[in-house]
């Protein structure tokens, strides 16, 4: 491959991948391929190329953003107050769900790429689990909850909220009552 060959694709990946967080944000997981194509000026052959499964471009579209909740998690790590620092996170992660449109439901479901996995859960489950870990060693969260569990937890009020009229506001309300629990507390009435 020449060096304009590779400057080309190099052009093309990048154009593919900033049209995918458009149509993404715009249309959600399920954003057509070929209309992602047409949009960055390429064949559909050009966008498999680059990004062999569905799963592979939903990825690499979600990447910035799962490096930023791993920064963030790293960051809350020295926070004082586990609880606090594990809930601000999971906050992040609750907004990250809402804002991308079944994208983060597409990733936690979809087949992982056979080669190379699932890197964001992998990212984000790695990121997380001392925050975890450290809220269980100090009785703020059960010590047989992980990181996946949690995950899951927001995955599904994501899907419940996303065609509600304030899905943003809604997914917080239900993650707060998942939070807090459903059985009032004694002496509370």
């Amino acid at each position: 491959m020449s060096g304009q060959q590779r400057a080309d694709a190099r052009r093309n990946y990048a154009r593919i991948l900033e049209v995918a967080g458009a149509e993404v944000a715009a249309h959600g997981a399920n954003a057509s391929l070929e209309q992602i194509a047409r949009t960055a000026g390429v064949g559909s052959a050009t966008v498999r190329r680059h990004f062999p499964t569905r799963h592979a471009l939903l990825e690499a579209v979600s990447q910035d953003r799962i490096a930023l909740l791993a920064a963030r998690a790293q960051e809350l790590a020295g926070e004082a107050d586990s609880r606090r620092a594990l809930l601000e996170w999971l906050d992040d992660v609750v907004s990250y769900c809402v804002t991308a449109r079944g994208l983060a439901a597409a990733l936690a479901y979809d087949t992982p790429d056979p080669v190379h996995g699932n890197s964001c859960s992998t990212t984000l489950e790695e990121s997380a689990a001392p925050l975890v870990a450290r809220a269980a060693r100090d009785g703020a969260v059960s010590p047989d909850v992980t990181v996946g569990d949690l995950i899951a937890l927001i995955v599904g009020i994501t899907l419940t909220t996303e065609r509600h009229p304030e899905p943003a506001a809604e997914a917080s309300r239900l993650f707060r009552i998942a939070v807090a629990g459903i059985s009032p507390r004694p002496g509370r009435g």
